[in-house]
């Protein structure tokens, strides 16, 4: 998707007379900084492991789409886990270990109540509860939407910073050529800049890659 609207061009700088794939070229880079397919709206399925002694996960995607409920409850999201078989050094009390793979199904997920699930929405941490005996899960799958609706003022911003960078690198600004992906690409150190980066951090995947 495009991030900026012609009608907007004008109001961010850019010339009135800019064509459309410079904009389409920026975007794409936007895209391929940030990890994800879009900015906008989409649904990710994440399966985690959980570090022996903790509790908590981080989600890859950010912003959440879903909405927070008045009890700090993620709404929209489903949440499975389950007691994976324990890796080496993993397994802080064995006694306790082999109680829980005897009361259940070795190695099944169950579904959680989110509920039970504490938020952090600006970070995307996820905090979840004890179960019997004290013991913790060790894997967790998380079914979640993340993206924006409306595209922020900063990636505009952002994307018009990209395209006035590329209009300023003479190897790309050759008006015979047509930009191609690898030239997009060998640019792209250039393109996205330190400012650009900045604008662009809050959307921008983690753990990924």
């Amino acid at each position: 998707m495009g991030y900026l609207l012609p009608s907007e061009y004008v109001q961010y700088g850019l010339a009135a007379e800019t064509t459309d794939d410079w904009v389409a070229m920026a975007s794409a880079l936007i895209e391929a900084h940030c990890r994800r397919p879009g900015l906008s709206v989409t649904e990710y399925v994440e399966r985690m492991r959980l570090t022996a002694g903790a509790q908590t996960v981080r989600l890859s995607y950010r912003p959440l789409a879903a909405a927070i409920g008045a009890d700090s409850a993620l709404v929209g999201v489903r949440v499975r886990v389950r007691y994976g078989r324990a890796r080496r050094g993993e397994m802080a009390d064995p006694f306790r270990e082999q109680i829980a793979w005897a009361f259940s199904v070795p190695g099944s997920w169950n579904v959680l109540d989110v509920a039970s699930v504490d938020v952090n929405e600006t970070t995307g941490e996820l905090t979840f509860p004890d179960n019997f005996l004290g013991l913790n899960y060790n894997e967790v799958e998380v079914t979640y939407t993340s993206g924006v609706t409306v595209v922020p003022a900063a990636v505009k911003v952002a994307c018009a910073q990209i395209v006035k960078n590329a209009q300023a690198t003479p190897a790309m600004n050759v008006k015979s050529s047509r930009m191609e992906q690898m030239q997009m690409e060998y640019f792209s150190g250039v393109l996205v800049d330190a400012q650009v980066q900045a604008l662009l951090r809050p959307y921008v995947a983690e753990r990924l890659g």
